[in-house]
């Protein structure tokens, strides 16, 4: 129980649980947006006389047969707007804003290590200039 109850009152977790409640409410909001502002425009695009907005019947007798490309559009529209607004309003403030802690504390990127063979002749060198103090060549 106590592993449970240390995941459950992890940050990520309740993280998660903001996101999810944020991200339903907003595509509530998005889905109005699409079904009253864009729909309306894509149906147009369809023609005066077609009642169903832009698409077609395979067969005209039989309503289940509507191929329906102003749905497909309006679906298309809503993932660019809700992947655009997650992104400028969550995701990229977000980065910044760790970034900017980050220089804060002071934590810089990790420096590489050196290859070993670099390593290797660091220290040949080192070795080299504590025989040799001069700076002149070692006698072999």
């Amino acid at each position: 129980m106590k592993g449970f109850k240390d995941f459950v009152m992890q940050g990520n977790v309740i993280d998660l649980a903001v996101g999810v409640v944020i991200g339903g409410a907003f595509t509530a909001l998005v889905t109005a947006f699409v079904d009253n502002l864009i729909n309306p425009v894509v149906a147009a695009a369809g023609g005066a006389d077609s009642v169903e907005g832009f698409g077609f019947k395979i067969f005209e007798n039989n309503e289940a047969t509507f191929i329906n490309f102003g749905a497909v559009i309006s679906a298309i529209i809503t993932f660019l707007i809700t992947a655009a607004v997650v992104y400028f309003v969550f995701v990229m403030p977000m980065t910044k804003a760790r970034e900017a802690a980050n220089r804060r504390k002071g934590v810089e990127e990790e420096v590489e290590a050196a290859p070993e063979d670099i390593v290797l002749l660091s220290e040949i060198r080192d070795l080299l200039k504590t025989q040799n103090p001069q700076g002149g060549n070692p006698q072999v």
